[in-house]
């Protein structure tokens, strides 16, 4: 149950962290790309025929043009625009990574052109009467000004939405497996909808030119009159006019702050760097950059993961308190309790900070250096009586002896889909990285049979050679895991670490004990769907580990699969 609960809180708080502001940008983001997606699916129907556009259309009108869903729709509209500028006039900066920069860009670029597209389509309805399906609107802007316009609105409205998507999820393991296939998505679906609107707008256009079908058109339509279509071009105007003054006082709010803030500078010392000064109200990640200080932030600064995080070395009793969301984050990641996330720290006294991840002038850590949490299945081994079995020995005659048996028990571990994290002298780690917790559990169950099954073929041969057996301990284990390039930033190999490793220890060292090859958790046979009902386990207090470990003793590895296929063998048997 505990690793239960730890398991969706790790979820809740990587899926939703941040304050009720954040929450809500990415709600609101939610809502307007489900409602692009579907809209870009509907245009480029258009490649197969207009009916299946227009039919395609009314499905997707009758939801969001009903009033809950109109609701949902422009609330999200404004929440979002609303919050970007709400977010923009709260910076105390405008120096940001540039893809953040292209992201902003694009979100204040989008309204201007949207504007037109609005009032022309539902305002027009609304008002006028007009009937603006599929043949209408794409017949109508086609080999135009408006054409153009709307082409670069779905060129825009969809890369701004696929950056916000892709860094709201990229810290998670399923979002990277699945990236390629996503950009590939991702680069399709506005291909298709140009497509769809190039059939169709030339068919619709050339019919709209025809004298003998233009008036059957207007009247299908019910085409607005000229003295219509040019209010809503000047409302275009207006309405774009005023969201231009929305920028513009957004920027000069933020103008304003920077002014009233240089009267307060605050400094920051940040060791092994340089001293800096910098703006009462600025958050330290806002200090840094102004400064010209390379400071980690994956998120952006959003507070949605703990890579900007700094310890204060001096003057953290002087620091406003963490707000509830930042105490979670850091919590998560078990930090002291002087650290605090530069995003969110806002410093109004002098301090000495250190950055826990540096970008200095060494080599750049790859994304995986910094640590990810994964729920996988690992498999501890210990060769026993090594150092009995050795003593006396030359050294060659020892190594001979160890590669021989890594070289006969470890195909099981890559033949199951595992792989070999680190040899601890007489016994290795392993770990198995699958799609999912079930696949990650089943192999490592099938690298312990095969293991099993190894070692009596090798003992075998060192009987024949006239060698005493080798006799091993395996601990088997399913939790969440630390993976992550621990090291010096030139020489960090990639490694497993967390509780989870700590507990599949114990239980290996518990094998010798118990007189047994194996000791698989409860946790992990269920994972790997088996009824554990039948079977026999023994309840392990563990050193170093909080909470009792149900775990099922296996005398002989090799009999796991027909222990396990039955279920109803005693193991210990």
């Amino acid at each position: 149950m505990g690793e239960r609960d730890g398991r969706n809180r790790v979820t809740s708080t990587t899926l939703w962290q941040g304050n009720w502001r954040t929450r809500a940008r990415i709600l609101s983001g939610l809502v307007l790309f489900a409602y692009v997606f579907f809209h870009f699916i509907n245009i480029g129907l258009g490649i197969f025929s207009l009916e299946t556009m227009e039919a395609f259309q009314t499905v997707r009108q009758s939801i969001h043009r009903s009033f809950l869903g109109s609701s949902i729709l422009y609330s999200a509209l404004v929440i979002h625009a609303g919050l970007a500028l709400w977010r923009l006039a709260r910076r105390r900066t405008l120096r940001m990574p540039a893809w953040e920069a292209l992201q902003i860009l694009l979100g204040l670029i989008i309204p201007l052109f949207l504007t037109a597209h609005i009032l022309h389509t539902r305002i027009a309805h609304e008002i006028y009467g007009l009937n603006d399906t599929m043949g209408y609107l794409v017949g109508l802007i086609w080999n135009s000004q408006s054409g153009w316009n709307q082409a670069f609105l779905l060129l825009f409205t969809w890369t701004h939405g696929c950056m916000g998507l892709h860094f709201w999820l990229r810290g998670h393991a399923w979002w990277r497996s699945a990236l390629p296939l996503l950009v590939s998505l991702a680069s399709l679906i506005p291909a298709w909808a140009l497509a769809g609107f190039m059939v169709q707008g030339r068919a619709q256009y050339a019919l709209m030119g025809t004298p003998e079908v233009f008036p059957l058109l207007t009247e299908r339509y019910n085409w607005m009159t000229p003295e219509a279509f040019t209010r809503l071009i000047a409302l275009t105007g207006q309405l774009v006019g005023g969201f231009i003054g929305l920028v513009a006082l957004a920027l000069l709010a933020h103008l304003t702050r920077r002014y009233l803030m240089q009267r307060g500078a605050v400094p920051i010392r940040f060791i092994s760097g340089p001293e800096i000064r910098g703006q009462r109200g600025m958050t330290l990640l806002e200090m840094s950059r102004v400064a010209g200080v390379p400071h980690m932030a994956l998120c952006g600064g959003r507070g949605r993961c703990t890579t900007c995080r700094v310890i204060v070395e001096q003057g953290a009793e002087d620091m406003p308190p963490a707000s509830p969301q930042e105490t979670a984050s850091l919590a998560a990641v078990n930090a002291p309790p002087n650290a605090r996330l530069a995003c969110q720290l806002r410093p109004e006294n002098p301090a000495t900070v250190l950055q826990v991840f540096r970008t200095d002038g060494r080599r750049a850590r790859a994304h995986q250096s910094l640590g990810r949490e994964q729920r996988l299945a690992i498999l501890f081994l210990d060769m026993r009586g090594f150092t009995a079995r050795t003593t006396g020995q030359l050294p060659y005659d020892v190594v001979f002896l160890l590669n021989r048996f890594f070289d006969a028990i470890v195909p099981s571990i890559t033949g199951a889909g595992g792989t070999v994290d680190k040899y601890l002298g007489d016994g290795l780690l392993a770990v198995f990285e699958q799609d999912t917790e079930m696949a990650s559990a089943q192999a490592a169950l099938d690298a312990a049979a095969g293991i099993g099954a190894a070692l009596e073929t090798f003992n075998q041969t060192l009987k024949a050679e006239g060698g005493a057996p080798v006799a091993i301990g395996m601990g088997l284990h399913l939790g969440t895991l630390v993976m992550g390039e621990i090291g010096a930033a030139d020489n960090a190999p990639r490694t497993i670490i967390g509780d989870t490793v700590n507990a599949t220890s114990r239980l290996e060292g518990k094998t010798k004990e118990l007189g047994v090859e194996a000791l698989i958790s409860e946790h992990l046979l269920k994972a790997a769907g088996h009824n554990t009902n039948p079977l026999v386990f023994t309840a392990l207090e563990l050193r170093g580990v909080a909470h009792v470990i149900p775990a099922l003793p296996v005398k002989q590895a090799a009999k796991l699969p027909s222990i396990l296929g039955t279920n109803s063998t005693n193991a210990s048997s």
